[in-house]
């Protein structure tokens, strides 16, 4: 795919939208054709991470020990000691708005048990389940990626939305970011390009530019 392609559909959706008080999010229309998606593993369900960055705040928290905590201080924004999770089951209305706060978790892998016996029922409908940790291991790294990456779930509809950045990137960034999601997509996809009917880029309330795959 020629990224000449990605950049003019990118160029031509930024400067189609009108402006906005807020920075909006720019994401791509996927439709797919030929793929039943009935069938459960017909299904998309990946995590990318995007070469340019999401282009905006991703907050991450983590579930840990004391050791761990340390570790995580000033990376994670959110730092949740191993003897409050039993505590957050019973406030459950306190718990989801901290959930919905934060775009992924990660946890030390001997607490992942307990996240998902006391929290599964919050933590699971919102795609939201920890990522483990090794304990002793720097958080760090797998922070600094999840804030880099995006979800994308195709479940059984035709057509699903992904994230690539935001109005305020170059647009090159955008295109760079794009063709690593659709490189992703292609390469889950049993006929590849060949599966994918369209694609349109377009800012969160801006029009659709359709991306020419030829």
């Amino acid at each position: 795919m020629a990224e000449e392609k990605i950049v003019k559909a990118v160029t031509e959706a930024l400067k189609k939208a009108p402006e906005r008080k807020f920075i909006e999010s720019v994401e791509l229309a996927i439709n797919l054709k030929d793929v039943d998606l009935a069938n459960p593993k017909n299904r998309l369900t990946e995590e990318i991470i995007l070469p340019k960055g999401r282009g905006r705040q991703v907050k991450v928290g983590l579930f840990g020990t004391p050791e761990m905590a340390a570790k995580a201080q000033g990376v994670a924004d959110l730092i949740i000691g191993a003897e409050e999770i039993s505590k957050m089951a019973d406030e459950k209305s306190e718990t989801k708005k901290k959930v919905n706060g934060i775009d992924f978790f990660v946890a030390e892998a001997p607490l992942m048990a307990v996240v998902g016996k006391n929290l599964g029922v919050i933590l699971g409908p919102r795609g939201k389940m920890p990522r483990p940790i090794p304990p002793g291991a720097d958080p760090g790294q797998l922070i600094s990626n999840l804030r880099k990456t995006v979800k994308v779930r195709s479940k059984d509809r035709r057509t699903f939305h992904v994230a690539v950045g935001t109005r305020d990137m170059n647009p090159k960034d955008i295109s760079t970011n794009i063709e690593s999601v659709l490189n992703r997509i292609r390469s889950k996809l049993e006929r590849g390009y060949m599966n994918i009917h369209s694609v349109y880029v377009k800012t969160t309330m801006g029009p659709a530019v359709r991306i020419d795959l030829r």
